[in-house]
């Protein structure tokens, strides 16, 4: 499972917004074959040229962000892709903004966006809980500017991981919301920073923490569990790690500096941190989420110098292809059956939000 919002996955990608935003203000399972995977472009808004799927439910449905026609590369809307459509779920009262991160088996559906102005002339990001309809605007906590959700499992009514962010310090702390609640998770000793990626659907949290907002010290991933934040520790010879996923049985992926200095996709189960490598020729990885059958996907460089798609099985990491024409791709979300989504570049030199399948 999977998720953080596609402009915050990215490496360091959370900590960069909160440095932004401080100074801006049931079927059964049968294993993948890689090679027989199939790409499909879920397309775009009416008119419009950018698209990039963050996650997708056991149902099949996806979510993430696209641009609207006119409006710019900047300006986006989650959307929902279910059945052939892409469907804009719209903005929160008073904003412009929206970009979707995850999706559970009921359909709900979490993200960020933005409300408006604050007082202070700046315009904030609040974290959202998207269901039946209506888009709930989840706030902020006291002394908090900001809110980012990344993802929701399936307990109870949803619960929401992501990172808010402090409007004076521009430091930022993982959160845990529930039934109207932000739980402040803390940080790792000695750090003053944390973001929270995802969650499983025993209440586990991966993330990392660090001293970010500061650019003082490496972050490490963590994996936060029945109210203790565990270092994760890096790669063998590496400085850094961070955790971009989690699967119900707490294994956790994401990236870390290798001995050479280059970020690897990692693996962590069973209390050790493996290194997933990387395509053929390529030098950096990244995986960004693990179903519970093992199958990891991310992102890696090639020996064309693009960035490709990987699903990462049986010890096996293999490049998912582009769209016809197209140069690069990324995996960002994986279901129990298999599927994969992300984002490719078309012929023309477009990015739109796609889908692998068998």
């Amino acid at each position: 499972m999977r998720s953080a919002c596609k402009p915050l996955v990215r490496r360091g990608g959370v900590f960069r917004a909160i440095a932004i935003l401080a100074l801006l203000s049931v079927h059964a399972f049968q294993p993948a074959d890689a090679q027989a995977l199939a790409i499909h472009d879920l397309g775009t808004f009416p008119g419009a040229t950018y698209s990039s799927a963050t996650a997708i439910n056991n149902r099949g449905q996806v979510v993430g962000e696209a641009n609207l026609s006119g409006a710019g590369f900047f300006i986006t809307h989650a959307f929902l892709y279910q059945q052939g459509a892409m469907s804009d779920l719209g903005t929160m009262q008073g904003g412009d903004i929206s970009s979707a991160s995850g999706i559970n088996d009921r359909g709900q559906v979490v993200g960020s966006g933005d409300v408006g102005l604050s007082t202070q002339g700046r315009q904030p990001s609040h974290a959202f809980l998207y269901d039946g309809g209506v888009m709930a605007d989840l706030g902020v906590p006291p002394d908090f500017f900001a809110t980012i959700a990344a993802g929701v499992n399936q307990h109870g009514h949803g619960q929401v991981v992501g990172v808010m962010v402090n409007g004076a310090r521009g430091e930022g702390r993982a959160f845990l919301y529930e039934n109207g609640t932000f739980t402040d998770l803390g940080t790792l000793p000695g750090d003053l920073d944390s973001t929270a990626a995802a969650i499983n659907n025993q209440g586990q949290i991966a993330g990392a923490a660090g001293f970010l907002a500061h650019h003082i010290e490496p972050l490490h991933a963590f994996l936060y569990d029945k109210g203790a934040m565990k270092d994760l520790g890096t790669l063998p010879g590496g400085q850094f790690s961070e955790a971009y996923g989690i699967n119900d049985l707490g294994q956790v992926v994401g990236d870390a500096t290798a001995a050479n200095g280059y970020f690897h996709a990692f693996l962590y189960r069973d209390g050790t941190m493996t290194d997933l490598g990387t395509l053929a020729g390529g030098h950096t990885s990244t995986a960004y989420a693990i179903n519970n059958h093992g199958q990891v996907v991310g992102t890696s460089d090639a020996a064309d110098g693009q960035t490709h798609a990987f699903l990462f099985e049986n010890g096996v990491m293999t490049d998912l292809g582009n769209l016809p024409g197209g140069r690069s791709s990324s995996a960002f979300g994986i279901n129990e059956l298999g599927q994969v989504v992300g984002e490719a570049t078309t012929s023309s030199g477009q990015t739109h939000a796609v889908m692998w399948t068998r």
